[in-house]
């Protein structure tokens, strides 16, 4: 793994022509076509040209469709012309991920078994995105299987960084990262079962959030198997965006409930927290050890919120660090015993080294200490649920080190542990069905750090309000412009895919 004092230069910026709509935040989009100021066609031929200017370099989008994109585009240009009743993301070009079902598109996840298994509906966050007006022009990178920190794969290669092509875009949602970042578009979907959201939205200087477990429905047609049991209590969908405002219009378009997801449900209302909010600042989860930027960054973000009246105090909740600790306890006996077989007969290189020096870093768990790591999960709940009466929002980092260098998670077993020990303030939040927000908050030798904002079960809106506070301070306030000339990596990429139909 390259260390950090050996990482190269970031890319040079090329200024790009201020105002184009590819530079915009969703939520301005959308009320310009809304308005008539502006076109959707305008807008999302605007994102494709972007598209065609970046991609190249960085690999974020594997699959697009300019004319279906264009047709719909058009479609909503006619409704509004019509007078019908638009949708609050009417318009607003987004990219979904290649592990979801969209409608005549595959669900290939990043693996060459999988490169015609062509989805004949849309899941239903898919779908929820269309209802609410949200044009779809590309399909976004992950690693095989979307169970590595870093997003590579043979079937479409790997995703660069847009602001440093020497660091992870980071996964499993990299490709969703660098396209936000990169500017292809405002909204990214994404997935997260222990941090692939927010882990590629730190990386990548975003705004990305896990929303609580059941707030967005998610249901593949195509997977024809059984959902283990960690996927049931872990897995969400969310989006990456460049701006809180962003954020809040993408989770409520995807928030709406289907009868396809049993996971799903409608949340009663809460009463407003106690005024001024106390604010749990958390610098090292479990004292474990944190990079001192990442200290700094999470002191930085108390100070803001300090300063906008809030009481910020340095206390942690209960088994916070031992909650990241079941993550693995239930994923690597449940979630592995029905995927170490597809990855053994369909990964490919990358999947099988990462996986494999997870297993080696990790003890064997059993079904017994499935069983455990439940009634474990349950205490650290409820004791999160007892802390968060009198601290309603806690912040403390996405991952404990700097993001890491491109290599890390297939070096050895020794570095894959320490990663995984780096990762334990994520999968505290998968474990006990959070939601927890990405917030950048500026640079470290041009590279992104930022810090996470947890909240209740259910109480996005308290994640959003502390999160509006950090990004005031003035951390990324725009994407940068990826070098052309950035090296190819060492795996084949294939072109860009045609439009819809061509395979």
């Amino acid at each position: 793994m390259q260390p950090q004092s050996a990482r190269t230069a970031p890319p040079a910026a090329i200024m790009p022509k201020a105002g184009e709509p590819w530079q915009m935040e969703a939520a301005e989009i959308a009320a310009l076509i809304r308005s008539g100021a502006v076109s959707a066609r305008e807008v999302v031929s605007s994102c494709l040209a972007r598209m065609d200017q970046v991609n190249g370099a960085i690999n974020a989008v594997v699959r697009r469709f300019d004319e279906e994109a264009l047709a719909a585009a058009d479609a909503a240009d006619a409704a509004r012309l019509n007078g019908e009743a638009l949708g609050p993301l009417h318009g607003v070009p987004v990219t979904i991920k290649i592990n979801i079902d969209q409608k005549g598109h595959p669900t290939n996840g990043g693996v060459g078994a999988y490169a015609d298994l062509v989805a004949t509906s849309d899941n239903p966050v898919v779908a929820n995105l269309r209802d609410a007006g949200a044009v779809i022009i590309g399909r976004t990178n992950a690693p095989a299987y979307s169970m590595r920190w870093h997003t590579a794969n043979d079937l479409h290669g790997a995703t660069i960084n847009p602001w440093h092509p020497g660091i992870t875009p980071g996964g499993s949602s990299g490709g969703a990262g660098a396209a936000v970042a990169a500017g292809i578009g405002p909204i990214a979907h994404g997935n997260d079962i222990a941090g692939s959201v927010r882990y590629p939205a730190y990386c990548c200087g975003l705004v990305g959030l896990r929303p609580t477990h059941g707030r967005v429905p998610s249901s593949n047609a195509t997977a024809t198997g059984l959902a283990p049991i960690s996927s049931q209590l872990m897995a969400v969908q969310g989006p990456l965006t460049r701006t809180i405002r962003d954020q809040r219009l993408a989770f409520a378009a995807m928030a709406r409930p289907s009868p396809l997801d049993p996971r799903c449900v409608v949340p009663a209302p809460f009463a407003p927290p106690a005024r001024p909010m106390r604010i749990a600042l958390v610098v090292d989860p479990g004292g474990r050890g944190v990079d001192p930027a990442v200290a700094e960054a999470v002191r930085r973000a108390g100070r803001s919120l300090e300063a906008a009246g809030y009481f910020v105090e340095e206390v942690a909740p209960p088994d916070l660090a031992e909650a990241g600790d079941i993550w693995p306890k239930l994923a690597m006996a449940d979630i592995m015993a029905a995927l170490q077989p597809q990855i053994d007969a369909n990964g490919d290189d990358g999947i099988k080294r990462a996986i494999g020096l997870w297993n080696e870093a990790l003890p064997r768990f059993t079904a017994s200490d499935v069983l455990v790591a439940l009634g474990e999960r349950s205490r650290a709940l409820r004791n999160w649920q007892i802390f968060f009466e009198t601290h309603p929002v806690l912040v403390m980092p996405v991952s404990t080190r700097l993001p890491f260098a491109v290599g890390f998670d297939v070096a050895d077993a020794a570095t894959t542990a320490s990663v995984i020990a780096a990762q334990n303030p994520m999968m505290s939040v998968s474990v006990l069905g959070l939601p927890g927000l990405s917030v950048p908050t500026g640079l470290v030798d041009g590279v992104p750090v930022g810090v996470q904002v947890v909240a209740g079960r259910f109480r996005e809106d308290l994640c959003f309000e502390i999160g509006e506070v950090i990004e005031a301070q003035g951390a990324i306030a725009t994407p940068i412009d990826p070098r052309p000339a950035v090296a190819r990596p060492a795996v084949a990429r294939p072109a860009v895919s045609a439009p819809a139909g061509a395979r």
